[in-house]
């Protein structure tokens, strides 16, 4: 499936004979009553969903201009929207026979939902992680292992998510048969940011149907965070046929989109083609892919999902860069205003939201995609205030 001029399977020929046997299976199953009945099944009674749909009357007031509401996906089990994901793609893989799961992971929160599913299923569970990030998120490293997963710490290259992408993927073309590759966001080759997609649609579906319920009306704007973009288009796809609600994905501008240092993919990349998909890249001068940079673990990734960047050519979503101090602020601003404390990654988004909010009429509402907690981000960020805490 492409989106415009995105998308497509740009993977070597073992790796296309597994992406093919995915795909062929997903297609069979993806409109399955049964297979459908069993996912939502366990979204309810084993993720929680439906997530609430919270409104932020202290930081509506605080700002000033529209009405916040939060879309609370940190309250899933496992503490971000990457359950949802994991369950669809776990129960696909059973399907097909295959009895060990194996993913990427940057902040961690994808690789503990997929050690969550793999120790549900009584699957083996093998998880990539940049060793960068191995640091950065220790405890989550901790939780993948105590659910019985293997955490492969990956020292190549900037030893971040792009690494533990490419090691995630050599070790699939070599256990093909038994493995089931589980892709963390909405990227990769066919079928996946489609697949990762639809099990993501969720949120958006709730956010439409809860707020129907509360304010009798569609939400003026939504805005979540974008890495690879599954939080961002499971928040998004309910409401790509409504033109009047806004659509806008905050990316990891790290040190200043003006610097080398940075993750802002949709708006300073091109086209190019990483990890089995055409799609926007941040490329060097040499067209080469760049290193790039986020105090975020989970959005320092140099592609976005295909979606996206078919969605940013169209017009109909808008993409923003948000700077670590901004993120930051937001972490700090979110965690005393409200009694929440967000994922550094979902700081994007409320950055954003500050950004936008007071410049709104208080008549018109906003909605934030709150992807996670930020449980395991509390350390990283005491310690990039330069306040040390004892273990």
């Amino acid at each position: 499936m492409e989106f415009g001029k995105y998308g497509g399977q740009f993977v070597p020929g073992p790796i296309l004979k597994a992406v093919k046997e995915v795909e062929e299976a997903y297609l069979k199953y993806r409109e399955d009553p049964d297979f459908l009945s069993e996912f939502h099944h366990y979204l309810r009674t084993y993720a929680n969903r439906p997530s609430s749909l919270y409104y932020a009357e202290r930081m509506t007031k605080d700002l000033g201009g529209a009405k916040i509401y939060l879309k609370r996906e940190d309250l899933n089990h496992t503490g971000a929207h990457k359950i949802n994901n994991v369950l669809g793609q776990a129960l696909l893989a059973k399907r097909m026979g295959k009895t060990k799961l194996i993913a990427e992971t940057g902040a961690g929160q994808h690789g503990v939902a997929t050690a969550t599913a793999a120790a549900l299923f009584g699957m083996e569970c093998e998880i990539h992680m940049g060793a960068v990030d191995v640091v950065k998120q220790a405890v989550n490293v901790y939780r993948m292992r105590l659910l019985g997963a293997k955490v492969i710490s990956v020292e190549e290259g900037q030893k971040t998510l792009k690494e533990a992408v490419d090691s995630a993927l050599m070790t699939w073309s070599s256990e093909l048969d038994t493995t089931f590759y589980l892709i963390g966001s909405a990227v990769g080759p066919h079928p996946y940011p489609m697949m990762v997609r639809d099990f993501q649609k969720v949120i958006g579906i709730e956010i439409k149907e809860q707020l129907g319920t509360m304010e009798k009306r569609l939400p003026d704007a939504v805005v979540a965070c974008i890495g690879g973009g599954s939080n961002a288009i499971g928040a998004f796809y309910a409401f790509i046929g409504d033109p009047s609600v806004r659509l806008i994905g905050a990316e990891a501008a790290g040190k200043g989109i003006e610097t080398k240092e940075h993750a802002a993919t949709m708006v300073c990349g091109r086209d190019g083609v990483i990890h089995g998909m055409k799609t926007l890249v941040v490329l060097d001068e040499h067209d080469e892919i760049a290193p790039v940079y986020s105090i975020s673990a989970g959005l320092d990734y140099p592609g976005v999902g295909p979606e996206h960047a078919g969605l940013k050519d169209s017009g109909r979503a808008e993409y923003v860069a948000i700077t670590d101090s901004e993120a930051i602020e937001a972490f700090r601003y979110l965690s005393r205003m409200e009694g929440i404390i967000p994922a550094i990654e979902s700081a994007h988004a409320i950055a954003q939201a500050m950004r936008m909010a007071p410049a709104m009429d208080p008549d018109q509402i906003l909605v934030v995609n709150l992807s996670g907690r930020g449980d395991k981000d509390v350390k990283q960020i005491a310690r990039f205030e330069g306040e040390a805490l004892v273990d």
